[in-house]
């Protein structure tokens, strides 16, 4: 399915919590967030009628996102009821990676293809500083899991203030090249003054061909991650919300008042 500004639109990442076990500085306050309770989470049958639905209209690639998707109860039962769907060709899913050494097995034979990983450093300490508690050591484990589990390319996320030129940056592009990883640099973004800029290493914010629709853990489907433009499924139903994301999807980004990274997933 094509757009109004003749982008096709092939891609869909869904959020399936807005719950995460770390606290990154730039993505949510040092006490959490309030959320969502949990009659308001899509269950895993909506989700795979979503998808369903964007698949039969051109859709083939799906990112399982979150919060953090590894909190998600059963998240293997999810992954492998998308695989199954007709016309999915691509299926990833973005991870902060501290639960992945447990799951990278189970997710690689259910169908999952590929992990992107969140890493903003290799210090120990300013990782722990960065995500107010997290152990590093669990995401190097997480890497190895996912790369003996053949769930390759990894792809490295890696939010920088300003460049990858940033000493952090430079020692995450050092450790990818060691360990036969990619490095994609993002420019912190902020939703409510609509900043954001091209992905350093990857195909994000360019807006003029973006293909990208998005679902978030309550059912709003959102044609733009910088934008308040939501269609509730729920509300809707799915043919209709989808549509009118689409019909919607505007030429560039702007602002995004009513969501946080934390439940939209990035």
């Amino acid at each position: 399915m094509y757009d109004s500004f003749n982008r096709h639109i092939n891609y869909l990442r869904v959020s399936v919590t807005d719950r995460c076990n770390l606290r990154c500085t730039y993505c949510m306050p040092a006490c959490g967030i309030k959320t969502l309770p949990h009659k308001d989470i899509l269950s895993f049958e909506e989700i795979v009628e979503v998808v369903k639905y964007a698949a039969s209209t051109g859709v083939n690639k799906v990112r399982i996102t979150g919060g953090e998707p590894l909190v998600r109860r059963d998240i293997t039962t999810l992954v492998s009821e998308i695989a199954s769907i007709d016309g999915i060709l691509e299926l990833a899913m973005t991870t902060n990676a501290t639960l992945l050494e447990r799951f990278a097995p189970e997710l690689a034979a259910a169908g999952l293809q590929r992990v992107n990983i969140s890493l903003d450093t290799v210090d120990p300490g300013k990782y722990n500083l960065i995500t107010r508690g997290g152990d590093i050591e669990a995401v190097f484990r997480g890497i190895e899991s996912a790369k003996n589990a053949g769930l390759e390319p990894i792809k490295i996320n890696c939010v920088v203030k300003e460049n990858a030129h940033e000493a952090d940056a430079k020692q995450v592009k050092a450790f990818c090249e060691a360990n036969g990883l990619i490095p994609r640099f993002i420019t912190e973004m902020n939703l409510e003054k609509g900043q954001f800029s091209v992905v350093d290493g990857g195909d994000g914010g360019h807006c003029a061909s973006c293909n990208r629709m998005r679902l978030t853990a309550n059912g709003d489907l959102k044609p733009c991650l910088f934008t308040d433009l939501h269609y509730n499924i729920r509300d809707m139903g799915i043919e209709k919300a989808y549509r009118s994301a689409i019909a919607n999807k505007p030429a560039c980004g702007s602002i995004n008042q009513s969501n946080q990274f934390s439940n939209i997933g990035g």
